[in-house]
């Protein structure tokens, strides 16, 4: 496709995620969405995750990513809240479900992903919560990821805070 210079770049077609970081940030905002359900529904993953391959172009999304994220978060749901817990100001229970989404999924990455540096962990966490959480919802986030990555990443966060 062609265009002028007074042709405008909206009516250019969507074109999918390029590069492996870029299908990585659009599988973890479609794994947190998906998680966001389970918590919500109860529904089985199997279901859920054969609803977003359909109702979304994976084109542009590291599938096997999504996927792990998705099963992985779901599978240890109670270790990844037992390392949130002590930097909270409340009971899981009372959390915002999209921030406990995503703070469940961060706290994954963190601990079952060293290959993924930490801050874009706490990066990544930020953004989806600007995007789907509450106001202020990225300042919560972004403080318990905060503190719960020193004791994930005790070695990698003392080397880069010097």
């Amino acid at each position: 496709m062609s265009f002028n210079d007074d042709d405008s770049l909206d009516e250019l077609p969507a074109k999918p995620a390029k590069g492996r970081i870029a299908q990585r940030r659009v599988a973890r905002r479609l794994a947190m969405q998906a998680l966001y359900q389970w918590q919500m529904a109860g529904q089985n993953l199997n279901e859920i995750e054969a609803q977003f391959r359909v109702d979304n172009d994976f084109a542009g999304v590291d599938g096997a990513y999504f996927h792990e994220l998705l099963t992985g978060v779901a599978r240890i749901s109670s270790e990844l809240d037992a390392a949130i817990v002590p930097n909270l100001d409340r009971p899981v229970d009372e959390l915002d479900p999209v921030e406990l989404a995503i703070l469940r999924l961060s706290t994954y990455e963190l601990k079952q992903r060293a290959d993924v540096p930490y801050r874009v962990v706490i990066n990544e966490g930020i953004e989806l919560a600007k995007v789907f959480g509450a106001t202020d919802g990225h300042k919560f986030v972004n403080g318990v990821l905060d503190k719960l990555a020193p004791s994930l990443r005790s070695a990698e966060v003392r080397s880069h805070r010097g």
